[in-house]
């Protein structure tokens, strides 16, 4: 750093000066680790595209943040990266630069003249290492190597060609140095994907890892601040938000993005309301997870959901909970599971709603590509620590978070199942990141994610059974599409209960309304509904259904989740050791 901003000092330096208070969090563990001599190898992952705040109103990019902040007062600090080879990095600082490029050129050569081939460039490194822990100890110089994109130096895999295996053993060699630790220099390894770097570099015990997360609160009304400031604009003029309030409501968006939505509002021709905004941070939190979350702004609460009471109000309770930040007793997570069209993603969203906050659906991050598939999940996990607080949504969670034991992959189920299973395990997030696992098979959802501590509540659905659950649930889904349906209109019983859906009954619901408005009605009419439940032919897959009707029963942790009817057939079957032996039957018979 420049003007006592930095980690300074010569030979036997054991303490950093003083940092200051804008710096972040873990620019601050890296110093403390440096000066510890536990490390002098760092590899900087997760939020790394992004800007850092350098002063009051000015922001750079990672590795000039690095180079004049972190390093301002060090003798030489080198940078590479495929593209461009090796080159000083003094941040805005010409003077300093220059200085840098004579002591490079003593110490090394003229660094535009060598080659941008990774295996020379880090031979030049390696000589420039060497000549520094062979000096007299007054001609040492302070130097910081900062390597971007690491992954295309090291890369993770086990099927290493020549010169990547050279590359890793150089840099293990410069982390395990005990001459290396001993001197004023720094090599500080950078890339978003901590999955895209050799597993043999990152677990290392010599090199520490350290994540760059998106920015926090203080972080994002700092840096908006700073915008509207250098625009010399009025932001009430354009906005119905004030910075804190766009400070809070922006959690999970980098700083790059933020700038894109205060642009939007200063620069556009619209203001900046309720409806622009959800659009807006949809986009931009969408975009920061690069389309593997979709950010859904629940419309509804758990007041809206018809039947289920004893779910719903354990499910009241836990965010009455959560909304007084009492969240010590909060589970985890929770596994919605029952047979299809039981409504379980809705009353996820309903969950949500009632707390307050905002939900996310995980969708596909895998890919085809070695690695890709641990990086796009690193990345979403990052976006939602800096979320939080957060429902994240897993549909078909069955397939879609893996196995501790999935093989056939060269191991990519088992580490997406690892890092899954680690955050949802993570205790610091409780109340935080709320998972909501939903599967219509449960029984084929790993157990490690099922046990307590993650989705520790299992709250099982089933098909509506009651002739007044029905009635209400029709009228509800009327609503829901836009029409009317009287309570006379209903008959007293409905045909196929207990074999309805809440997919079949919004069939239904929107089978009778096209019939009234062809009939020339906007309301749906009682010959309409009385025709569609007569036409109407439930699935007729009953053996499947019943399978994950059983998952369901077997799975639940709380009897008061269970209807009287579920109850009576966990009764009639003998407990739920018979019933386990009923699904396995169904399970061997399906698999014919």
């Amino acid at each position: 750093m420049s003007d006592g901003k930095v980690l300074a000092g010569t030979e036997g330096v054991t303490a950093a000066t003083k940092l200051p208070a804008h710096f972040p969090a873990w620019a601050g563990k890296l110093a403390e680790l440096y000066f510890s001599g536990t490390t002098s190898t760092f590899v900087l992952h997760g939020n790394t595209f992004d800007v850092v705040r350098a002063d009051a109103t000015r922001y750079v990019g990672l590795a000039d943040f690095l180079a004049e902040q972190l390093f301002g007062r060090w003798d030489l600090v080198i940078h590479y990266d495929l593209a461009r080879g090796l080159r000083c990095a003094a941040g805005s600082n010409g003077k300093r630069l220059q200085e840098m490029v004579a002591t490079a050129n003593k110490w090394i050569g003229d660094l535009r003249a060598l080659p941008r081939d990774p295996t020379k460039a880090l031979l030049a490194i390696d000589l420039l290492v060497q000549k520094n822990v062979m000096a007299d100890p007054d001609d040492r110089i302070r130097t910081a190597v900062i390597i971007d994109h690491c992954g295309y130096v090291a890369p993770s895999g086990d099927n290493l060609d020549l010169a990547e295996q050279t590359h890793l053993v150089t840099l293990l060699n410069w982390a395990s140095s005990p001459y290396v630790k001993r001197l004023n220099m720094a090599f500080v390894l950078i890339d978003p994907r901590l999955s895209s770097v050799a597993e043999r570099l990152t677990g290392n015990p010599h090199v520490a890892s350290l994540e760059v997360p998106l920015p926090d609160e203080a972080e994002r009304a700092a840096f908006l601040t700073a915008q509207i400031s250098t625009s010399g604009k009025d932001l009430a003029a354009v906005s119905d938000y004030t910075v804190p309030e766009l400070g809070k409501l922006t959690a999970g968006i980098g700083l790059t993005d933020l700038e894109v939505l205060v642009r939007s509002a200063l620069e556009g021709t619209r203001r900046l309301d309720r409806n622009y905004f959800r659009e807006l941070k949809k986009r931009l939190i969408e975009r920061q997870a690069q389309g593997m979350l979709e950010f859904v702004e629940p419309k509804w609460g758990l007041d809206t959901v018809v039947g289920h009471e004893a779910a719903k109000q354990r499910l009241l309770d836990d965010a009455e909970l959560i909304k007084r930040g009492e969240l010590e007793t909060v589970p985890m997570g929770y596994l919605f599971c029952g047979p299809v069209g039981t409504g379980k993603s809705f009353l996820a969203t309903c969950v949500a709603g009632s707390i307050g906050i905002p939900a996310v659906v995980l969708k596909n991050f895998r890919s085809k590509y070695v690695g890709e598939t641990e990086g796009n999940l690193e990345r979403v996990l990052g976006v939602m620590r800096s979320m939080g607080p957060v429902v994240v949504i897993v549909d078909e969670a069955d397939a879609m978070l893996g196995d501790r034991d999935q093989g056939g992959d060269s191991g990519v189920g088992a580490r997406v199942f690892g890092l899954i299973a680690a955050q949802m395990g993570d205790t610091r997030y409780r109340g935080k990141i709320v998972w909501m696992l939903l599967t219509a098979r449960p029984d084929l959802l790993p157990i490690d994610l099922k046990r307590q501590g993650r989705a520790e509540v299992h709250i099982p659905l089933f098909y509506p059974s009651d002739d007044a659950e029905l009635r209400v649930m029709l009228m509800t889904l009327a609503k829901k599409s836009g029409t009317q349906l009287a309570e006379a209109d209903l008959p007293d019983s409905i045909a196929h209960k207990g074999n309805l859906s809440g997919a079949d009954i919004e069939g239904i619901v929107g089978r009778a309304f096209r019939t009234s408005l062809l009939a020339g009605s906007r309301t749906i009419t009682k010959e309409a509904l009385t025709g569609a439940l007569a036409s109407f032919m439930p699935s007729t897959q009953t053996l499947e259904r019943e399978a994950q009707e059983l998952a369901a029963i077997i799975e639940c942790t709380d009897v008061e989740f269970l209807p009287a009817a579920k109850r009576e057939k966990l009764a009639t079957l003998g407990g739920r050791e018979r019933a386990q032996e009923r699904l396995t039957a169904i399970k061997q018979i399906l698999e014919q």
